[in-house]
């Protein structure tokens, strides 16, 4: 039995309010950012803000989500080593002011996209649909609850390009499918090391996963990935210098690797950029490079 007692008197209300909100969960929003960059129009004042303005919608559709999932999953939370810390497993924030504060982001979050334009407020409608089908269903279904996953990523970097109305190269779409695919499996390959025999308690489709499967998806997507960028900044990218990054990427995901094998980590994606100090300088490098490379040489 976990002792939570001393939880209620280390967070204040408007802390446990803020959690609720997950706001590291929110660096993956920043995929919106990939078509302002890859565009050429990141020096674009007025460009920049309507992504900034698109990051902003995408960060409170999905804290909307994740309040929903903490409000269904709140009981199961109670039993997870890591979960049981959330404001509402833990009894901080309750079930009503959860709800509450679920009812005024999600209108919120629709209203601010479709304000930004028609096509970015249907992208955000599809990326809440995506998700309540994810927790109410799709989560259950093997490898249909990665893909899910993956979808909400693309949708992040489609959006950022529906937002600016500009063109956004397949290639880019695809490295993306393949990048959040690699994500979703070394989460679930995590969370199965993490929480072993206790795996499919807390997470019901566990077990239909298991070690070797899931070693093997990452093999595949893994070389995908690589290959993808690399075909991307060769054959479409206008700019050949773009192939530098390369090695930034290949760094980045055998540094992830590395962080998932020997240190058990993975299960959190956005914990594991901000607290592995390799990683997250790569990822500076890469996208400094990128830039320099984009609209300077």
């Amino acid at each position: 039995m976990k002792d939570i007692s001393l939880k209620p008197l280390t967070v204040t209300k408007a802390e446990a309010y803020l959690q609720l909100l997950r706001p590291k969960h929110w660096i993956k929003n920043l995929f919106v950012f990939a078509a302002v960059l890859f565009s050429y129009n990141i020096s674009s004042l007025e460009y920049f803000t309507i992504a900034a303005n698109a990051f902003i919608c995408f960060c409170l559709a999905a804290s909307t989500v994740y309040i929903f999932n903490d409000i269904k999953d709140v009981e199961k939370d109670r039993n997870h080593p890591k979960k049981i810390k959330r404001p509402l497993a833990a009894g901080i924030v309750g079930k009503g002011e959860a709800l509450g504060i679920l009812l005024i982001m999600l209108p919120t979050s629709l209203i601010y996209g479709f304000s930004l334009s028609i096509g970015f407020g249907a992208v955000i409608s599809l990326y809440l649909i995506n998700n309540l089908l994810y927790t109410l269903y799709l989560k259950n279904l093997v490898i249909l609850d990665v893909m899910s996953i993956a979808l909400g990523f693309i949708l992040r970097v489609a959006g950022g390009a529906v937002a600016i109305r500009v063109y956004i190269s397949p290639w880019l779409l695809l490295c993306t499918l393949l990048l959040s695919l690699f994500l979703g499996f070394t989460k679930r390959r995590t969370e199965l090391l993490v929480l072993q025999a206790e795996a499919r308690h807390h997470r019901q489709i566990l077990q239909h996963y298991s070690l070797e499967f899931i070693d093997n998806m990452l093999s595949i997507v893994t070389a995908s990935t690589l290959l993808s960028y690399s075909l991307y900044t060769i054959i479409e990218s206008e700019d050949r210098y773009l192939m530098v990054t390369i090695l930034f990427v290949l760094y980045g995901i055998f540094r992830y690797q590395y962080v998932m094998y020997n240190k058990n980590q993975g299960d959190s994606p956005e914990e594991v950029v901000l607290s592995d100090k390799p990683l997250l300088i790569n990822i500076v490098l890469w996208v400094v490079a990128s830039m320099v490379i984009l609209y300077l040489i």
